[in-house]
C-alpha cells in the first residue's frame, strides 16, 4: 500500500514537471512569456482541466516558498543604505497608491450592488498586487534594479507591510460573536513587532558568524542547507508574527546584503527559487474553478474588467502625480493591475469571521486568479503594440558649430578610452553621441558631450567634422559606423578617419569606404590574452612577443589579400612589425 501511495505522489510530481516542460517553452516561443505558460499548464492538468492533479491549494501553499526565495534574492541585492534611500517611494508612493486604489475599488463593489463592508474586503484583497507575477516579469526583462523596477518593488514592499492592518480591519468588520475567538488587535501588532525585531537582531549578530563557521567546514551541501534554513526560518518567524513570509525573507536578504557570503547564498538559493516559483504559477492555474466561472461568468468577467481597469487607472494617475513619464506610468499600471496571492489569505480570514459568504469567496477567488492569468497576456500585447518610448532629451544640447580639431563620435566605453590619448596630447576634442543617457552620464565626470547622429551629413557639419584633423568613430553599431565613414569621407576628405570595426568583415567594408585606420574591437584584447597564455605555457616574455608578432604579421597579410584589388596591401605589410594599426592590423 505504501508503494502505491508513493507511486501516486510520484505521478503527480511527474505530471507537474511535464506540464511545465511542455507549456513554458511553447508560450515563450510565441512571445507570451513563461508566467502565462505555467498558468496554462496548471489549468490543463488541474481539477477543472484534465483532472490529472487535484490538490491545487496544497501546491500553492508549498510553492509560495518560491515567492519567499525570490524576495530573499532581491533583498541580497539591496544594501540597507539603498533601502533607506527608497523610504519615500515605499511609504509615500506605496501608501498613496494603496489608499486611493482601495477607495475606488470599494466603490466598484458597491456599484455591483454589494454592501460597503463586503465591497471593502473584496477591494482590499484586489489592491494587493501579485508579488510573484510582477517580480517574475521584471526579472525576465532585467528591470528589477532599474529605477522603474525599484519603484514597483517599493510599492510591493509597502503592500506586504499591510497584512496585519488589513486583517485587523477584517476583524473590526466581523460580527461580535465571530471575533471573540480571534486575538485582539494590539496583541497582533505587538507579536508582529516582536517577530520583526527578533529577525533583525538575528541578522545583525548571528547570521554572519554562523556562515563564517560553516564556511570553514568546506562542505558545500552544509552551506546550501544553511541558506535554506535562513530563508525558511525568516519566513516562519514572520508568519508566526502574522506578517508576510516574503517580507521576512526580504529582510533577511537585506541584512545579509553586505556579507562576504552574499554571492554564495544567491547561487545556493537560485535553483530552488526558480522551481518553486514555477510550481506556484502552476498551482494558481489549477486553482481556477471553471465551474464557478461558467455559472457566474457575467459577474466574474465584469468584475475582472472593472477592477483591473479601475486599479490600472489609479496606478497610472499616482505614477503621473509622482512625475513618472507616460511610458513608465503605463507600464506600471499594466503590470500591477491584477490582484495578488495575499488576497487568498485575506478572503480566507474574512470567510472564517463570517464577513463574506463561501459563495462570495469562490467568486472573488476566481476573479483574482483570472486577473493574474490575464496580466502576462496583457503585458505581451502591450509589448507588441506599444511604440518604443522616445528618449528624453532633457538637459541635452545638440551639436552646433563645434571647433575641435579631434571629433569623437560615440562616447561609450570605447570612445572614453580612445579619447584619453588625444586629450593627453593636448588636442581640442569635440564629442557627440546619440544616446541621451550616455551624454548625461558623461557630464557627471566633466565631459561636455553634444547630441547628434553622426550618420547624418548635416550633423557632421554642425559637429565641425570638416575642420577636424582626426575623426574617431567609436559607435557600437556597425551599420551606423559604415554610414558615418561614407558621409565623412565625402564631406571632409582631408580628415583622418579612425574607425571601430565590429569584426573582420566589417573591417573590410570600412576599408572599401576609405577609412584611414580600422581597429577591430576584440582583436587587441584577444591577442593580449594569447600573449599571457603563451607565457603560462612556459615561454619567456621575449618568446611570447615573437609569437604575437608572427600572429600579427600573418593576420596583416591575410587582410591585405582579402582587401579588394590589394590597394592597401603595401601599407599593411609596411606596418606589420611596428605594432601600429594600418587599415585593419588590429
Amino acid at each position: 500500500m505504501a508503494v502505491e501511495g508513493n507511486a501516486s505522489q510520484l505521478v503527480g510530481v511527474v505530471t507537474l514537471l511535464g506540464a511545465a516542460v511542455v507549456a513554458v517553452p511553447i508560450f515563450k516561443r510565441i512571445g507570451l512569456g513563461s508566467v502565462l505558460g505555467y498558468l496554462a499548464g496548471g489549468l490543463a492538468i488541474g481539477p477543472f482541466g484534465l483532472g490529472l492533479v487535484n490538490d491545487a491549494q496544497t501546491i500553492i501553499h508549498v510553492a509560495e516558498l518560491g515567492v519567499v526565495m525570490f524576495l530573499f534574492v532581491i533583498g541580497l541585492e539591496m544594501k540597507p543604505s539603498h533601502l533607506w534611500s527608497l523610504r519615500r517611494q515605499i511609504f509615500g508612493l506605496g501608501s498613496m497608491q494603496v489608499v486611493l486604489a482601495a477607495i475606488m475599488l470599494t466603490f466598484v463593489g458597491m456599484a455591483f450592488g454589494y454592501s460597503w463592508q463586503l465591497s471593502f474586503v473584496a477591494g482590499a484583497g484586489f489592491v494587493l498586487t501579485s508579488t510573484a507575477i510582477v517580480m517574475q516579469v521584471l526579472s525576465e526583462r532585467g528591470d528589477i534594479l532599474a529605477p522603474r523596477g525599484q519603484r514597483m518593488v517599493s510599492i510591493l514592499l509597502f503592500e506586504d507591510l499591510l497584512i496585519v492592518p488589513l486583517l485587523a480591519l477584517v476583524a473590526f468588520l466581523a460580527p461580535a460573536e465571530a471575533v471573540q475567538s480571534s486575538a485582539p488587535v494590539w496583541q497582533r501588532i505587538g507579536l508582529a513587532g516582536l517577530s520583526l525585531a527578533a529577525l533583525i537582531a538575528a541578522g545583525l549578530w548571528l547570521l554572519n558568524p554562523l556562515f563564517r563557521l560553516l564556511a570553514q567546514s568546506r562542505v558545500r551541501e552544509v552551506m546550501t542547507a544553511a541558506a535554506l534554513l535562513v530563508v525558511l526560518g525568516a519566513a516562519l518567524l514572520m508568519e508566526m508574527g502574522g506578517l508576510s513570509m516574503a517580507m521576512g525573507a526580504f529582510v533577511a536578504g537585506v541584512l545579509l546584503s553586505e556579507s562576504s557570503f552574499r554571492h554564495q547564498l544567491e547561487a545556493d538559493i537560485e535553483p530552488f527559487r526558480g522551481l518553486l516559483l514555477g510550481l506556484f504559477f502552476l498551482g494558481v492555474g489549477m486553482a481556477l474553478d471553471l465551474d464557478v466561472v461558467a455559472k457566474n461568468w457575467p459577474l466574474i468577467l465584469g468584475g475582472v474588467l472593472a477592477l483591473m481597469i479601475v486599479k490600472a487607472t489609479v496606478i497610472y494617475g499616482v505614477a503621473r502625480l509622482a512625475k513618472s513619464s507616460h511610458a513608465d506610468a503605463l507600464d506600471r499600471a499594466i503590470l500591477m493591475a491584477q490582484g495578488g496571492e495575499f488576497a487568498f489569505v485575506l478572503y480566507a480570514e474574512a470567510l472564517k469571521l463570517n464577513v463574506i459568504s463561501p459563495e462570495i469567496n469562490a467568486k472573488m477567488t476566481a476573479i483574482i486568479v483570472l486577473s493574474m492569468a490575464l496580466t502576462p497576456l496583457i503585458v505581451a500585447i502591450h509589448k507588441r503594440l506599444a511604440r518604443p518610448a522616445a528618449a528624453s532629451l532633457e538637459g541635452v544640447e545638440a551639436a552646433q558649430n563645434l571647433q575641435g580639431n579631434v571629433l569623437i563620435i560615440g562616447f561609450g566605453r570605447v570612445g572614453q578610452i580612445a579619447g584619453q590619448a588625444v586629450l593627453a596630447r593636448g588636442a581640442q576634442v569635440s564629442l557627440i553621441d546619440n544616446d541621451p543617457d550616455v551624454i548625461r552620464h558623461a557630464e557627471k565626470y566633466g565631459f561636455k558631450v553634444y547630441y547628434g547622429d553622426g550618420a547624418r551629413a548635416d550633423v557632421l557639419h554642425a559637429a565641425g567634422a570638416h575642420r577636424a584633423d582626426v575623426i574617431l568613430v567609436c559607435v557600437d553599431d556597425k551599420d551606423a559606423a559604415s554610414r558615418i565613414v561614407e558621409n565623412a569621407r565625402h564631406t571632409c576628405p582631408n580628415s583622418q578617419l579612425i574607425v571601430r570595426a565590429w569584426d573582420r568583415h566589417h573591417a573590410l567594408d570600412l576599408v572599401q569606404h576609405e577609412a584611414n585606420h580600422v581597429v577591430r574591437e576584440t582583436f587587441d584584447s584577444a591577442v593580449r590574452m594569447g600573449w599571457h597564455a603563451v607565457q603560462a605555457l612556459g615561454a619567456t616574455p621575449q618568446e611570447a612577443d615573437e609569437v604575437i608578432a608572427e600572429l600579427r604579421r600573418r593576420d596583416s597579410e591575410r587582410f591585405a589579400q582579402e582587401t579588394a584589388g590589394g590597394v592597401f596591401a603595401g601599407r599593411e605589410l609596411l606596418l606589420k612589425n611596428t605594432g601600429q594599426s594600418g587599415h585593419a592590423a588590429h
